[in-house]
Formats: C-alpha cells, sequence, structure tokens
C-alpha cells in the first residue's frame, strides 16, 4: 500500500464449539476524505475449505496487481474477513458468518469512519458466492442467527461484486466444461463438502444454499464477472444468475473475460485478464459510491 493502514486479525465474531473469526480492516488515509468512507466487505475464495482472509487466491496474488490495496487507495475501507471452512461447519455457517462480518462493520462505522449506508459486499470464488447470499438474503429470518453479536444491526449492503461465482449448486455439475478440472457433480466435490452431501442427493440443501435460488429478492445492483474458460465454476453459474436478476428488474452488469480461467488464468502468466477485472470491479464500486 502507499498509504493508509492496516489492523490485522480483528476478531468479529466467535461462533459456539469454534475458533475466533478474524478479519483485516484496510483504511485509507484520512486525508482522501473528507467524510465518512464507503467500505468494501471481502470474501476470500478456496471452495469453502481451503483459503484465507486478505487474499484474492495464489494466482491472482502472485500477478502483485493488489486489488485490495487498490480500492484502499481509491478511498476506500476494506475490511476482509474470514469464515468457517466447510471442514468445520456446513452451509449455512459460512453465510452467518459473512453477515457477521457485515454486521460487525456497521456496528464499527463510526469508529472507522465509515459510511453505513455505502458498505458493499465483495468475493472471489467460493467468496463470490457467500458476497452473491449476503446481498440476496438480507434481513432473512431463515438467515437471521445474530448469536455472533450485534444483534439488531443490519446485514444489508448496497451494491455486490462477484468473481466467478458458484450460484447455482444443483445444476453446477451440468453446466461444467468438457475440459473441465472439477464438477459438483463428483464424490466429494467442494460443493458437497459444503453442504454436507452430494448436491442432486440433497436437492433443497443445494436450493438453500445457492444465490439463484434468491434472485426474485429485492436486491442490490450486482457486478458478476467470469472467464469464458473457467475450468472450476462454468462461466453459465454467473450469466443464469444475471439472466435471473435482469429479469426482475436489478441492476447487473456481466463481464465475460474471453478464454480466462478459474482465477483470471491465462497462459504464460498474462495478467491481462486479472487487471481488467480488477480496474472494472473497482469502477463498480467507485459509481456505486458516486465517486468521480
Amino acid at each position: 500500500m502507499t498509504a493508509g493502514k492496516v489492523l490485522k486479525g480483528i476478531e468479529f465474531a466467535h461462533p459456539g464449539g469454534s475458533a475466533p473469526l478474524l478479519l483485516d480492516l484496510y483504511l485509507p488515509p484520512t486525508s482522501k476524505q473528507p467524510g465518512s468512507s464507503p467500505a468494501v466487505v471481502h470474501f476470500h475464495g478456496g471452495g469453502w475449505r481451503v483459503g484465507g482472509r486478505s487474499s484474492l487466491g495464489p494466482q491472482v496474488d502472485s500477478l502483485g496487481l493488489s486489488p485490495i490495496e487498490r480500492l484502499v487507495e481509491a478511498g476506500f475501507v476494506v475490511a476482509s474477513a474470514d469464515y468457517r471452512l466447510s471442514s468445520v461447519a456446513h452451509f449455512p455457517a459460512q453465510l452467518l458468518d459473512a453477515k457477521a462480518a457485515v454486521r460487525w462493520l456497521r456496528a464499527h462505522a463510526a469508529s472507522y469512519n465509515v459510511d453505513p449506508d455505502r458498505i458493499y459486499a465483495w468475493g472471489d470464488s467460493a467468496g463470490g458466492h457467500l458476497a452473491s447470499l449476503v446481498g440476496l438474503t438480507a434481513g432473512s429470518a431463515e438467515f437471521g442467527d445474530e448469536s455472533a453479536g450485534n444483534a439488531g444491526i443490519s446485514d444489508t449492503v448496497a451494491a455486490v461484486a462477484a468473481w466467478y461465482p458458484p450460484t447455482d449448486l444443483l445444476r453446477m455439475g451440468g453446466q461444467a466444461l468438457p475440459n473441465a478440472l472439477a464438477s459438483a457433480d463428483d464424490p466429494g466435490s467442494r460443493e458437497a463438502l459444503l453442504l454436507g452431501a452430494q448436491p442432486a442427493d440433497a436437492p433443497e440443501k443445494a436450493a438453500a444454499a445457492s444465490p439463484l435460488t434468491y434472485a426474485g429478492n429485492h436486491a442490490p445492483p450486482f457486478f458478476l464477472a467470469h472467464g469464458t474458460g473457467d475450468r472450476f465454476v462454468p462461466p453459465a453459474q454467473s450469466a443464469t444468475l444475471a439472466a435471473a436478476l435482469e429479469a426482475v428488474g436489478t441492476d447487473v452488469e456481466l463481464l465475460l473475460i474471453e478464454d480466462a480461467d478459474h482465477m483470471w488464468q491465462l497462459p504464460g502468466q498474462d495478467p491481462s485478464a486479472a487487471i481488467k477485472a480488477t480496474d472494472a470491479t473497482i469502477d463498480f464500486f467507485r459509481r456505486q459510491a458516486r465517486k468521480p
């Protein structure tokens, strides 16, 4: 980062029977913001089974593009939060943790100069799935567990950006590209580990964990980005959610990057797809925050 500061390892929740959940808080220099700052809550990828806060995945991290730091330089506070992995708890634990991170940031908005009406969600892969669910299930009684604290604080976000998110766990396997390296229908798939059952064997669980199920709800603006060559999460997952959101009048933008694989991989460590996605994401959030 060129300026601002980072507060590492802040506890935001402590679910029963689990380790405390931590987030890293990235703060822009106060001189950049005459008033309160917009904020983004980021959720990492890793198939809900690996990964950690402040990472965009090993391939993106290795490119040195620093998307989180670039958001901070654009004047945003960024909170990158952990959540319980599937080896610790099945869905909906991950969504409850994501909502807890949003509520924590809103509850502490005054302490960190955050505008509570301009809090957004962003995630990559599994984190994009969670960011999408956060945006589509705000205020839901089904996912309203506030035992982690900050009861009565809204879990609403004002916009969502999701990179290559799983959005329909039941149909995901059938949408896999011919050269896919993983399928949701594989025995012991990431999706099966999340649900505690194969998606086809537990369609109600799969639907409950799918952002597409909630696309008819009143949704904030969405930005979805996906590579057309993604061998882990089929690009149809983003396209299908975008179409469903558009059908109910949601403001949605879909960026498909030709030939890019998961984590924006292109031959020869070409960073162009990652650069394009990062630039478009920052532009989306800046427009949502009405920043020039």
